[in-house]
């Protein structure tokens, strides 16, 4: 047999089916070829308004006010991509145990610090409590 074309040697063959691995469903199949989003998060990053943003110093405020009790909370913050624009929302959770007016830091217990003008959401039962006095 005589090669005359790159693939001449495989065109007729059968098409391979393992033995071992399960055949993959089309839908499946067809969203690996999907497009993709090459800046992810790029237009994910919400603009708070200045009442959103007054709502978040006053969670701080009465969280600072029992930080000496380390209250349990999930901040929902923005961390931009280093290499390009954009970024993703990542989430917190654990005791905090600083929040520093002059850094404008949130201090977690486990070392995590998140700046507050990247904080987008925060969700406590201190804030709950609270709301309940």
């Amino acid at each position: 047999m005589e090669i005359t074309h790159k693939y001449d040697d495989i065109i007729n063959l059968p098409h391979h089916v393992s033995e071992t691995r399960a055949h993959m469903p089309m839908l499946d199949r067809a969203a690996q070829f999907s497009p993709f989003a090459a800046l992810t998060g790029y237009d994910a990053e919400l603009e708070l308004d200045e009442t959103q943003k007054e709502h978040i110093s006053e969670q701080l405020f009465e969280l600072q006010e029992r930080v000496s009790e380390q209250p349990e909370a999930t901040v929902v913050y923005f961390v931009p991509d280093e290499k390009k624009a954009g970024g993703a929302y990542e989430t917190a959770s654990g005791k905090i145990k600083k929040i520093d007016e002059y850094t404008q830091m949130l201090s977690f217990t486990d070392g995590t610090e998140i700046p507050f003008d990247s904080i987008y959401l925060i969700q406590s039962e201190a804030l709950r409590m609270m709301e309940n006095e």
